[in-house]
Formats: structure tokens, sequence, C-alpha cells
């Protein structure tokens, strides 16, 4: 099985919205969040959806599955107190209806520019190598600074890559790793690669659209608007 965890249990203080949650904010009179769940609703081998939502706000999201038509979503799960706690409350809702060999790709449901491709890729890459993080290529030089003042190292450019989502895994060791955090007191990973990464797991890398952006702020927004314009246009105009 195929199972897709999103995970839209953030406040988005960054967004400067007041009013919702930055996964609900509408483009075009379209949540983001359904952007994102439309991708893996129409992906003919995704057999499965849980969603990780922000507390308060269950409500608004099953309402807003039945407007759009979203039958995939089985399960929609209260974030913890952190991201890495939200993540584990989505998996322990998937281990309930999934076997534990069962691929599961997680995903921000603030990213809504992946595509089709970009999910296929994920579910080969973790049947064959078990694992799968989602990377885009690097077009600007970065520097590392233990202080914040003087650079210590600059990283050859064609050696790194931004990791993104979705980042994927088999059911059973992805929880496995989340269930030793929890033991070792460790709640505050910033993503699953890292915490995968943290107790020596091989990541394999998936190439995905450099586009994939995460909207956290209003400039992500209006590039995410820009970007869904032009795809529009691009279908319209047969380019």
């Amino acid at each position: 099985m195929n199972v897709a965890l999103i995970f839209a249990g953030g406040v988005g203080r960054r967004m400067n919205s007041s009013a919702k949650p930055k996964q609900f904010l509408e483009l075009f009179g379209k949540p983001i969040i359904i952007y994102t769940i439309e991708l893996f609703q129409n992906h003919p081998d995704i057999n499965g959806v849980v969603v990780v939502c922000v507390d308060g706000w269950v409500e608004y999201l099953k309402e807003l599955l039945k407007k759009y038509g979203i039958t995939k979503v089985k399960d929609i799960v209260v974030g913890g107190e952190t991201g890495q706690s939200s993540i584990y409350n989505g998996l322990l809702a998937i281990e309930k209806r999934y076997s534990a060999n069962s691929k599961v790709l997680i995903h921000d449901g603030v990213r809504p520019l992946i595509n089709h491709q970009t999910i296929s890729d994920n579910i080969a890459a973790v049947a064959q190598n078990g694992t799968a993080i989602t990377t885009a290529p690097t077009i600007e030089t970065f520097v590392i600074s233990e202080d914040g003042n003087m650079v210590d190292d600059i990283p050859e450019r064609e050696k790194s890559k931004l990791a993104k989502a979705p980042q994927s895994f088999i059911l059973s060791e992805i929880l496995d790793v989340h269930r030793q955090a929890r033991i070792d007191g460790i709640y505050n990973f910033i993503d699953s690669c890292s915490l995968m990464k943290h107790y020596g797991k091989e990541l394999h890398l998936v190439e995905g659209p450099i586009e994939n952006i995460k909207i956290t702020t209003p400039m992500d927004f209006f590039i995410f608007r820009a970007i869904y314009d032009a795809r529009e246009n691009a279908q319209i105009l047969g380019i």
C-alpha cells in the first residue's frame, strides 16, 4: 500500500494571517491544503491519505474535503506540540489501517507545487531502496557559519541539494525511529529525513521540481500564484 501523510498542523505565524492558518488560505477560491491533497487524490497509485490538522480546524477541513470531492482521506488527526510529534500522531493513525510494509509519503500541506512524477518517483525509490528524499538543486552558493558572523565553510554547490518533500519511507522503519526518539526524549527534529539520519538510516535522493516551494510567507504565496497562473496559461495555450 502507498499512503500519503499530509502535515497541516502549523499555524503560519510568518504568513501574518490572523484569520486562518496558512494551509487554509485560498487561491482562486480554493484552499492551499486542497490543492495539495488533490495531487495525491488524483494519483492512481496512492491508496489512502491521512491528514494531520491544526487543532480547532478538523471540522472545517472535513467540510472542505466533502466540498471538493476528496475521497482518499481516511483519517484526520490533531497535531502534537511539535512537528515531529504531529507526524508521529499521523503515523499511528496509518498503522491502525495499513500493513507495516506500506510505503508512506510524508508531505507538507503547504507544498502544492509537486507533480504526478514526483509522487511516482518517491514510490519507486522506496520500493527499490527503502527511502526517498525529494530534493532540488541548489542554484546559489551558501555558506556555513557557526557564530553567524564568520564563514566556516562553503560547500561545493555541485554536491549540495535542498531537501524538500515528499520524504518517503517504509511505515515500520519510520515508526521505529520515531518511537526510539521518544524513548530518548527527542521531540524537535525539523523533518523526517533528519530524524532518520540521526539514527543511522540510509537516505536515497529523488529529484523533484525546482518550484516545489513551501508556502510559509506572503512572498511564497505570490510565487505560488504566479506559477499556478503560468501552468494554467500553458495548458490553455497548449504549450
